[in-house]
């Protein structure tokens, strides 16, 4: 969403390159403040319990009834472990010890940056939250391809599995292009 007001004075702001900088930015001429828009970091996990992971079926758009793993936007004052344990308790009601970072995705075309962790699922009591409408736990063989909700989620899958299936767990890094079938 751009930027059309000053969240400093609430006046209409201008969009140009400012002195000294590479790129537009807004800028606010009756107060000088210079208003940057950067990406929007989601933590999330994959949450292991033996041989399988924690997936949860969206209740909420986008991509409402397909499958994805428990992620979302990290909030301010939590560090990426806490946003990843937060939000998988928030929409799987799960519990998770964090084993390591796993992915790290660039989507520029919505300005977002996944970062995915490997997680202990600490208990099977688990649900779905108020953005699932299912949680269950999933073998490879279970994982509906055809119904993952976003790309990025499907790459990390993919990866994951091809990982285990070697028997060792690699830092996953990329990109993710825009998909207008999606």
């Amino acid at each position: 969403m751009p930027i059309k007001f000053c969240s400093n004075c609430g006046e209409l702001v201008d969009k140009r390159i400012p002195k000294g900088d590479d790129r537009p930015r807004c800028i606010c001429d009756a107060c000088g403040m210079i208003h940057y828009k950067n990406p929007k970091l989601v933590v999330g996990c994959i949450a292991e319990w033996k041989n399988k992971i924690l997936m949860c079926r969206r209740a909420i758009a986008p991509q409402i009834g397909k499958w994805t793993l428990p992620a979302g936007y990290l909030e301010s004052a939590e560090t990426v472990v806490q946003g990843a344990q937060r939000e998988t308790l928030e929409e799987a009601k799960a519990k998770v010890e964090i084993i390591e970072p796993y992915a790290l995705f660039n989507l520029t075309f919505v300005d977002q940056i996944y970062l995915m962790f490997r997680a202990k699922l600490m208990n099977l009591d688990f649900g779905p939250g108020p953005e699932s409408q299912e949680v269950t736990l999933m073998s490879e063989k279970n994982i509906p391809w055809d119904k993952i909700a976003f790309d990025v989620i499907h790459k990390i899958l993919e990866c994951y599995f091809i990982d285990k299936s070697n028997g060792s767990f690699q830092f996953q890094m990329g990109d993710i292009e825009y998909n207008p079938l999606l």
